[in-house]
């Protein structure tokens, strides 16, 4: 059985290469490359990119990460997930159908929530040239992450320092690779002691440091 990862190292396919580096999976990973980060998506030397035909034949959508299970094919990185945590087993998947339902509500949470928020600080504070930066963004995500970084730091000061189950899962990968876009804003994680300690935790992980190093190895 081929799993196969759709995505280069620098977009959401993150989320699932950690996790197939905590199960031990094998994969191929295919570098597509989101096609706003090329100058001509239509050049003939242009490499493999979200808005090629080859690539839209796996993923209509025309977004990275999608996998190929053996023929089986997902879109969504945190569905992506959910999935080969459900299909592989181990501490990482729920155990329980409580546990399903609670990792679906937190990634679903961590999009609805955070995402659009955290993204906006990762971008307009470090990411974007200091002419694109617009600090109108910043201060709205700061003000509208508040109320969710108390949420998450009160869950992780209940649950023993993890999401759910008392113990390292899915939920809790899924959940930092959101969160992780909101570092450059330190404020956030200073007042929320458990978020910041949660991250660093997951962060310290070997699976995660082998997702992370080769990210880093990838042209930006």
């Amino acid at each position: 059985m081929t799993l196969t990862i759709y995505g280069c190292s620098r977009s959401r396919a993150t989320r699932v290469i950690w996790l197939a580096n905590e199960l031990g999976l094998p994969f191929e990973q295919v570098p597509v490359i989101q096609a706003y980060r090329l100058a001509d998506p239509q050049a003939a030397d242009a490499p493999l990119h979200t808005r090629h035909p080859d690539f839209l034949a796996i993923n209509p959508n025309g977004h990275i990460p999608s996998i190929d299970d053996d023929g089986f094919r997902l879109h969504e990185s945190l569905a992506i997930n959910l999935y080969l945590a459900r299909k592989h087993g181990g501490p990482l998947a729920p155990a329980s159908v409580q546990e399903d339902g609670l990792a679906a509500m937190w990634a679903l949470w961590g999009a609805i929530e955070c995402e659009t928020h955290t993204l906006n600080l990762q971008q307009h504070m470090a990411a974007f040239s200091p002419e694109k930066r617009k600090p109108e963004l910043v201060e709205a995500a700061l003000a509208a992450l508040a109320a969710p970084f108390a949420v998450l730091d009160r869950t992780l000061a209940e649950g023993g320092g993890f999401v759910m189950g008392g113990r390292f899962t899915v939920a809790d990968i899924n959940l930092a690779e959101i969160i992780r876009y909101a570092k450059p804003a330190t404020q956030l994680f200073d007042a929320a002691p458990h978020v910041k300690a949660w991250l660093a935790a997951c962060q310290s992980r070997p699976a995660f440091q082998a997702m992370w190093a080769a990210r880093e190895a990838e042209p930006a």
